[in-house]
């Protein structure tokens, strides 16, 4: 086949996968995550039931699918935040405000508990840990962060406090999570 043709192809197989992942996630979101059916997919997605199951067998993988797309672009995106700051000391907030933004407003129980067991998340998390953990590591090498705790360590403590940003009402509480998870980084007086 013409290589034209094998792009078109591949084109229109990847705004397929796409669309199903957005009905998908949107179905999930609109009724609750044991009310989505995969008949339910193909008809707001506009494809056949055969066609969809070409592509996944169930909604579970659907939704996987999903998920591991939105965290390798919210990765992408702390990585582009932390490359485009400056100041070294302004970058760690920087990845910490993007990271807080992001959890920023994530309510559903049901598909997060679907969504957050298994091994797909293991890479992904251990690439957060370590971006975070090398930005407290040269905060602490230049004084502006605490050197008594080790940095994997803080790196955790942040992440961890800032889970909580999921369950906040508003984008400046969100920002002050931020700053009081920072204060906690800073060196003692």
């Amino acid at each position: 086949m013409p290589k034209l043709w094998n792009e078109t192809i591949e084109e229109h197989r990847a705004a397929v996968r796409e669309a199903i992942l957005e009905t998908a996630a949107a179905l999930a979101h609109e009724h609750g995550l044991t009310s989505v059916t995969m008949s339910q997919i193909a008809t707001e997605a506009g494809i056949g039931r055969p066609t969809l199951y070409k592509y996944f067998p169930d909604v579970e993988s659907i939704l996987l699918a999903w998920h591991e797309q939105k965290i390798n672009t919210h990765l992408r995106q702390l990585t582009e935040v932390r490359d485009h700051t400056e100041d070294p000391d302004r970058r760690l907030e920087a990845v910490l405000q993007t990271y807080a933004e992001n959890a920023f407003g994530r309510h559903d129980a049901d598909l997060g508990a679907l969504l957050h067991r298994g091994g797909h998340l293991d890479a992904a998390q251990k690439h957060l840990r370590d971006l975070i953990t090398e930005l407290v590591a040269v905060g602490a090498r230049n004084g502006s962060l605490r050197d008594d705790v080790a940095p994997a360590e803080l790196a955790s403590f942040c992440l961890h406090a800032l889970t909580a940003a999921g369950g906040l009402t508003s984008k400046a509480a969100v920002r002050r999570l931020v700053q009081v998870t920072l204060a906690g980084l800073r060196p003692q007086a």
